[in-house]
């Protein structure tokens, strides 16, 4: 299975672009309760797998798709990380990995789960595997060191960092990034592309969220 999607149980995708990405799916891994807002769109849905703690599944579901609920308790991790764990681990061949309904409805699991765009890069052996967090606004993945982002020109696109002592000098953005400093969730937002190549130079190796609409 080259490509799989993680439904997690934020907004449903309303959108054409994230639902075609659902519809399409070879396999959808589906955390908790998320499968009963993939019902509603689709009764005929079949998720690959179910993973979380399970409290926010109905009985009724979990008696239906007990044999493929993987239910783990441990409340160290949330339910998106578990379903990338149980993905990387039962399907290392997946090269493409697209995260949906993981915004939306709270701003708490909002900014958590983008920020663990970032720390999956240093959480999971990622490779070259694509991984990215798409929602009915943007998408949103991570990237560590320098790289040329191909967009077209007159994306809007944002920068986060978690890391100060980071600096991405860039070309093809309307206003360049080189003296930003990284201490402040707002340095790098609300730019846009100029040039259909966005070109992003790290001064070392590090993680850095991008999202772009």
């Amino acid at each position: 299975m080259n490509s799989i999607v993680i439904l997690s149980n934020g907004a449903f995708p309303t959108e054409p672009y994230p639902l075609y990405l659902l519809d399409s799916a070879e396999g959808v891994v589906c955390c908790d309760g998320a499968v009963t807002k993939w019902l509603a769109h689709n009764p005929d849905a079949r998720p690959l797998m179910i993973v979380g703690d399970m409290d926010s599944l109905p009985k009724e579901l979990q008696d239906r798709f007990s044999g493929i609920v993987f239910h783990e308790e441990e409340q160290d991790y949330n339910d998106l990380t578990k379903a990338m764990r149980w993905v990387l681990r039962e399907h290392p061949e997946v090269s493409e990995i697209t995260i949906l309904g993981a915004t939306g409805l709270r701003e708490d699991h909002t900014i958590g789960n983008l920020g663990l765009l970032m720390e999956y890069t240093r959480m999971f052996d990622l490779g070259d595997r694509k991984v990215t967090m798409v929602s009915d606004f943007g998408t949103a993945f991570a990237i560590t060191n320098t790289c040329d982002l191909h967009l077209g020109e007159g994306r809007r696109i944002s920068l986060f960092s978690a890391d100060n002592s980071l600096r991405i000098s860039s070309t093809g953005l309307q206003w360049p990034t080189d003296d930003v400093v990284f201490d402040a969730w707002w340095k790098a937002t609300l730019n846009r592309t100029t040039e259909p190549i966005v070109t992003l130079r790290f001064n070392h190796p590090s993680a850095a969220l991008v999202i772009i609409d």
